[in-house]
């Protein structure tokens, strides 16, 4: 068997309309990884409408060499497609390594697409050296009363992530915000103060 015959293999069992049969697909390049199949699985990734699918694509993508992976995710992080950028971003948080962090520009932080915003926040806040804590914080800030339930929940998630070096800023947020912005810094000072919360019930306490 080629490699091109290998590669394109896998894109037709990917290209079925059975889920599962797209799973086993994934976990079969995951379990014999291959250099080909790089930029298959991350094809997949921009279209594929399966939770559970993208999960196993991202997993197969985590065996493959690191180093080539994210060459291939930096690419797509300029993508036109937000659901490429959020898997893209995804993946590489579960790649891990150095060169997670510079990848994760202001723009993603606060992309226009809520899903991408959100696992860029939840990525940055793992993947932040200690001395640029307290600048992503910052811009982090800027996103307070942002979006619907999840996506507030996502950014006091991160907040609490980062802990005190995010403290000045939720405090500026709470004496200088409007009362959106004001009500959501008081909801994440409270996950800060004791993280073993659910974010629901730091809603529920910073309205009592």
């Amino acid at each position: 068997m080629t490699d091109t015959t290998a590669a394109d293999r896998l894109e037709a069992a990917l290209a079925s309309l059975d889920p599962s049969a797209r799973v086993q697909a994934a976990m079969t390049a995951g379990t014999h990884p291959r250099s080909e199949y790089i930029p298959v699985l991350v094809a997949q990734c921009r279209i594929e409408p399966q939770f559970l699918v993208r999960e196993m694509l991202t997993w197969a993508l985590t065996r493959h060499d690191a180093d080539e992976v994210i060459d291939r995710l930096l690419v797509e992080l300029g993508s036109r497609g937000a659901q490429i950028r959020a898997q893209a971003l995804h993946t590489m948080s579960k790649i891990g390594g150095p060169r997670v962090w510079p990848a994760i520009t202001s723009d993603l932080l606060k992309d226009a697409d809520d899903a991408v915003a959100r696992v860029a926040w939840r990525t940055a806040a793992r993947h932040v050296p200690a001395a640029e804590a307290s600048a992503l914080a910052t811009t982090l800030a800027t996103q307070f009363a942002r979006g619907e339930d999840d996506t507030r929940r996502s950014l006091s998630e991160a907040f609490a992530t980062l802990g005190e070096p995010a403290r000045p800023q939720v405090d500026w947020a709470l004496a200088t915000g409007g009362p959106y912005t004001r009500a959501h810094a008081a909801v994440t000072a409270r996950l800060m103060d004791d993280p073993e919360q659910t974010y629901d019930e730091a809603v529920a306490a910073a309205s009592a």
